[in-house]
């Protein structure tokens, strides 16, 4: 049984709980990051795709946030920010190897910025607690951004810094910003999990009620 599925029915209620952070929190991201023409997204074109990087704690719920997302063309899960080649689920699960949990995303910049792709991220996880999300914890669940370019890096650390002096959330936000150096891609079973397990009750009652929320939020953002 995955360590996920055990998690779930010691803490399942407590993550419920813990979703996405206040409205309070919600309100002001938006306002701050999500400054965009509130419109239906158009068809992306796959010919000129950038990447995106991110860690939010447990990658089964990043993804399933992502992959609604118009103008994202794939989602990709796996492991990032560490010190070993090719590591495996098992040893990610250690915390031993550096590595954070993340999602590898290509999307049209032509139709969702890298600036909406911020929104989504620090609007769907917890970015004030240190190394955990909710009742995941360990380093590999740590709250990160790994930028690609400089460009990603400024928007990360301006809008990063921003949000901390609007009070959006109410304690700091600790989400690391480090240069991207390589993905590892997770294990099969991990890909597209939410939409293959969607009955499994990690799924039921942690990630669907998260989608549910982004999708009230998003709902100008999403693949039509």
């Amino acid at each position: 049984m995955d360590i996920r599925i055990i998690v779930f029915v010691i803490y399942g209620f407590l993550m419920f709980l813990s979703g996405f952070s206040q409205k309070q929190s919600i309100d002001k991201t938006s306002e701050i990051v999500l400054n965009q023409n509130k419109q239906t997204m158009p068809d992306f074109n796959t010919s000129n795709l950038d990447t995106a990087t991110f860690g939010a704690g447990c990658f089964w719920c990043v993804e399933a946030i992502f992959q609604r997302l118009g103008g994202v063309h794939s989602v990709k899960s796996g492991y990032s920010g560490g010190s070993i080649k090719n590591p495996t689920y098992k040893e990610i699960c250690s915390g031993l190897t550096g590595h954070a949990e993340v999602c590898q995303i290509t999307y049209d910049p032509k139709v969702i910025g890298f600036e909406s792709l911020l929104a989504a991220f620090w609007q769907t996880h917890d970015p004030t607690t240190l190394n955990r999300q909710g009742a995941d914890v360990g380093t590999q669940y740590r709250s990160v951004v790994f930028y690609h370019d400089e460009n990603q890096k400024t928007l990360a650390e301006k809008y990063k810094k921003e949000l901390d002096e609007s009070g959006a959330f109410k304690n700091p936000i600790v989400t690391e910003i480090s240069p991207f150096t390589i993905f590892y891609p997770a294990e099969d079973y991990h890909q597209n999990y939410f939409n293959d397990n969607g009955g499994q009750p990690y799924c039921s009652f942690i990630i669907k009620p998260k989608v549910e929320k982004f999708e009230k939020v998003f709902k100008d953002k999403l693949k039509k």
